[in-house]
């Protein structure tokens, strides 16, 4: 059997879950793997046979989306291009997580593709939203399939699984330490460090932007690096984050505190946050002078919120296999 397995590489929750799926899929057969974007540090241990520029945001410095920036790095023409590049007839089995090169190349071809992913969990008018958004058709039409596996913090519908929980932070044997992590890279290191420096805890950022780490009083800011981040926040007494998923569903499986901070415009993350406020999480809108007392106050609480997310990735990728692969 030949599988395609093609992954979104925006940030770094997507090719956090695919290092705990890739290893499963290549139990059954040889497996190609496909990323398209620009914005993720984490790497796949495995070769990428096809690495595409695709359909990024930027992150950008005051906690939104840097919409110039994003609008410069579009290529069109090149996607275009890239769409026409897979031969795809030769896979018996394609599988996408919200990457948008193979899910169209799959549209124009008619070769039906199964959406493995986070966002896919919103084709269900039960995933919990603020509102609705035109994002909704940003979600629907970024990177379409034929079949739905969605993961989300809760399983608001039957094809809604609980989240992908990486082994080696399955494997960790978490510690409190008294520290708080931080990974929020819509903003520059310099304005957390202002803002958290108020707060006398020590804090760990993990910065895109610093190729060096500095110390500054009770702040310690350090490049993104996947084992030191998994570190950090194994020993760590809370997660301060965005509005992603992975990192705030591998938190909640630690029984860590956690506080979240949706990117600004970035619908998406509103809702993920919206769901994890649902359970418990407390969350803000931005990184500014009236946030320090509800940072504080969250600091100073013990409240955790407790999850149960069990290892069922084998099992639901057996499934898919069975079910959606080309007899």
């Amino acid at each position: 059997m030949k599988i395609l397995y093609a992954i979104q590489g925006t940030g770094n929750g997507h090719i956090s879950r695919a290092r705990e799926i890739v290893p499963l899929l290549q139990k059954y057969g040889e497996l190609d793997l496909v990323i398209s974007g620009t914005e993720a540090e984490m790497k796949l241990p495995q070769a990428v046979k096809y690495t595409f520029h695709g359909f990024s945001f930027v992150f950008g410095n005051k906690g939104g989306v840097d919409k110039w920036a994003t609008y410069k790095l579009m290529d069109l023409k090149q996607l275009w291009k890239d769409m026409h590049a897979i031969p795809l007839k030769e896979y018996d089995l394609i599988i996408n997580d919200f990457e948008p090169v193979t899910a169209w190349a799959c549209k124009l071809q008619k070769i039906e593709s199964v959406s493995l992913s986070h966002q896919c969990s919103f084709v269900s008018k039960k995933t919990p939203r603020p509102r609705w958004s035109v994002a909704e058709l940003l979600l629907k039409y970024y990177a379409p399939t034929n079949h739905c596996i969605g993961f989300h913090f809760d399983r608001y519908d039957t094809f809604i699984n609980t989240p992908v929980i990486r082994s080696e932070i399955r494997n960790l044997e978490p510690k409190n330490l008294g520290h708080y992590t931080v990974y929020l890279p819509a903003y520059d290191d310099r304005t957390l460090v202002k803002y958290l420096s108020q707060i006398n805890v020590p804090w760990q950022i993990f910065s895109k932007r610093q190729k060096k780490a500095y110390t500054e009083g009770n702040v310690q800011v350090s490049p993104v690096n996947n084992e030191a981040f998994n570190l950090s926040v194994a020993n760590c007494e809370g997660l301060l984050t965005g509005g992603g998923f992975e990192g705030p569903a591998e938190a909640l499986f630690l029984q860590k505190k956690l506080m979240m901070v949706p990117m600004a415009y970035q619908y998406e993350q509103e809702c993920n946050a919206l769901a994890a406020s649902k359970l418990g999480v407390p969350v803000i809108n931005e990184i500014n002078d009236s946030c320090i007392p509800k940072i504080r106050e969250w600091v100073e609480s013990s409240h955790r919120v407790k999850v149960n997310f069990p290892d069922e990735t084998a099992a639901i990728i057996d499934d898919m296999v069975h079910r959606y692969a080309r007899k």
